[in-house]
């Protein structure tokens, strides 16, 4: 059997859908005395990806990997799979890396897991979060001073809510020695992967983004955070409407979104309401200058939109509201923007 295949029975020889227990066979030095140990903190409506994308990293490294909870009983993901917990807070082994993913929870200063990481921090070697996972490792204090990520939705949160934190929105890890944190999802692989090259070498990393057939680039200039949608807030619509789908698509310089809404006003009555929530985000603080949002009229629901970013640069968009034909009480908006020169 090739290196390949062995390594790979070995990935998924945890029984993707149920208990991450288990300790893959090193591929890292042999001479070690014994593998790193990686604990990871899973906890009900945790993200999928934000957990298993590192678990495959550091199972290729040949490190110890076993899930941690408040209790050994199952969890759930966002997605529904199911997870069983080896270790609970009250027993679990002193970790080496400790991984702390994103999803529908944020431990709060006051929690058991908060005081669980505290522990944990103060003899690992490595602490990572990946995703909104940040939040947490803020309220545990570890990121008080240093440079940190999350995911692209969470970067303005992150900045108004932790003022003491340098947060990062172009970068997919942020590594400050100790502590490492990554943007969103599928960026935790980037951060084990960094992780594991920053503890057995480049090759070693390079190696087993191979056997993953993941395109791993750690210089890419690639971060979602960046992209030109920043500078397009989210809409408060108090409930007139309800965002039943939406599309994407764009750059660092330029973006195009269309969101379908559900509702009970007229056209004239949800572009109003729009025009009015969009004054009043513009009017917040973020990555826009303050102050420099203008809106005009360019025909029936359409107008111009024109605001600076932080950095002086100016932006042009348009802002448009189309009916759904199938349904009188759909619609369409389209909010397109680029940078102006």
């Amino acid at each position: 059997m090739s290196l390949h295949a062995i390594l790979r029975a070995v990935a998924l020889s945890a029984t993707a859908g149920a208990i991450l227990s288990s300790a893959a066979p090193a591929f890292a030095d042999q001479s070690a005395s014994s593998p790193k140990k990686v604990a990871i903190l899973v906890f009900n409506d945790v993200a999928m990806i934000d957990y298993s994308g590192p678990y495959e990293v550091f199972s290729h490294a040949g490190y110890n990997l076993y899930a941690v909870a408040p209790t050994k009983h199952s969890i759930r993901s966002e997605e529904g799979l199911e997870v069983v917990p080896k270790y609970s807070f009250a027993d679990a082994p002193q970790a080496d890396i400790l991984v702390i993913p994103g999803g529908g929870y944020e431990a709060p200063s006051n929690s058991a897991a908060v005081s669980w990481i505290k522990r944990q921090d103060a003899h690992d070697e490595h602490t990572m979060s990946v995703c909104n996972g940040a939040f947490t490792l803020a309220n545990a204090g570890l990121l008080n001073g240093l440079s940190a990520t999350t995911t692209a939705g969470n970067i303005l949160r992150m900045k108004r809510t932790y003022p003491q934190i340098k947060v990062v929105n172009d970068q997919r890890v942020v590594d400050n020695g100790k502590i490492l944190t990554t943007a969103g999802l599928s960026a935790g692989i980037d951060g084990a992967l960094h992780m594991v090259a920053v503890l057995d070498g480049e090759d070693a990393a390079e190696t087993i983004a191979l056997m993953l057939e993941y395109n791993w680039q750690p210089n890419n200039a690639y971060a979602r955070g960046a992209m030109a949608d920043r500078l397009i807030p989210d809409l408060d619509l108090n409930g007139l409407a309800d965002l039943v789908d939406m599309r994407l698509k764009g750059d660092k310089d330029r973006w195009e979104t269309a969101d379908w809404f559900k509702t009970k006003l007229s056209a004239s009555e949800l572009f109003g309401a729009i025009e009015t929530a969009f004054q009043k985000a513009y009017a917040d603080d973020g990555p826009w200058g303050p102050g420099s949002f203008h809106v005009t009229s360019s025909g029936p629901l359409k107008a111009n939109l024109h605001f600076d970013d932080r950095d002086g640069h100016h932006w042009h968009g348009t802002l448009a509201l189309e009916a759904v034909p199938s349904d009188a009480h759909q619609f369409v908006v389209r909010i397109a923007t680029a940078r102006a020169g």
